[in-house]
């Protein structure tokens, strides 16, 4: 009797914790890091003194909504300093997407506002990983950048955002 009860209690305290664990695809909406007023498109520097208005945009159909300035106020073929938004790559994981600040026809900052964080292991991951992705893109001025071992996923979402922001500013 007693050696049931205990096989009893063991299977029930398995079977709770089994359906109480939550996996990194639950809610892969609802736990990403977007920034605040984040409505795509270029926007200038902060310290941007310039007459001209940025170029270019994020016109993509998957930046929820955002259409971005199509235009490139006369500078045909000319890529234009200021911020341009990659767009959201949704990945297994969850969404990926960069922001690329662009200063005499170069590459001078990559931010990612977006990554997964629905569990602390994507925070573990990515914290080590997107330091590493910026770095490279910033190094190599494109999208050819190496996977981050470990990050395979989060790797190829910024790939493509970093490339559809590459775009968006009319880089090589």
């Amino acid at each position: 009797m007693r050696r049931i009860t205990i096989w009893l209690l063991s299977t029930v305290t398995a079977l709770v914790l089994l359906f109480s664990y939550r996996t990194s695809t639950m809610g892969v909406g609802g736990g990403t890091s977007a920034v605040a007023g984040d409505h795509g498109g270029a926007t200038p520097d902060a310290g941007d003194t310039s007459a001209e208005p940025p170029t270019g945009g994020s016109g993509s159909a998957g930046d929820n909504g955002s259409t971005g300035d199509s235009g490139n106020s006369g500078n045909s073929g000319d890529s234009g300093d200021g911020r341009y938004d990659g767009s959201v790559a949704q990945t297994r994981w969850g969404p990926v997407q960069v922001r690329i600040t662009v200063a005499g026809g170069r590459i001078t900052d990559v931010t990612a506002l977006q990554v997964p964080d629905g569990n602390f292991r994507d925070q573990q991951i990515n914290d080590h990983a997107v330091p590493i992705l910026r770095q490279a893109a910033l190094t190599a001025q494109s999208a050819r950048i190496d996977t981050v071992s470990g990050a395979t996923v989060t790797s190829d979402g910024y790939r493509e955002s970093l490339q559809a922001a590459i775009d968006a500013a009319h880089l090589r």
